[in-house]
């Protein structure tokens, strides 16, 4: 399972974030679950919300439906968990490592 893979939510909160994306290396693929981080949909976040854009919490649009990475709710998810693999988001994995570095840097303490 490729790192970057976007993946559809099969879980509760599927409405406000329909999406997942696997973050973990493909050196862990033998494992039976994955690290996936929430793309929650940019609609449901307040209007001036200084969330959406940041390096931590980028932008992007999946399946014509923009979204907001967000780190904070990073999961390890069970592969049957998992809903249909709808694409990648292999072509910003710089944006989404620089995210996961800007939530675990030690350079604020």
């Amino acid at each position: 399972m490729p790192q970057f893979d976007v993946h559809r939510n099969k879980g509760q909160q599927k409405q406000a974030i329909p999406f997942v994306v696997v973050v973990q290396s493909a050196q862990f693929d033998r494992y039976r679950r994955r690290v996936v981080v929430p793309l929650m949909r940019r609609s449901v976040l307040p209007t001036r919300s200084p969330l959406a854009g940041t390096r931590m919490n980028p932008v992007f649009e999946v399946d014509g439906i923009d979204v907001v990475l967000h780190p904070l709710d990073t999961v390890s998810v069970a592969l049957d968990q998992l809903g249909e693999c709808i694409g990648s988001l292999a072509a910003q994995g710089q944006q989404i490592a620089d995210a996961m570095d800007e939530l675990l840097t030690r350079s604020w303490g």
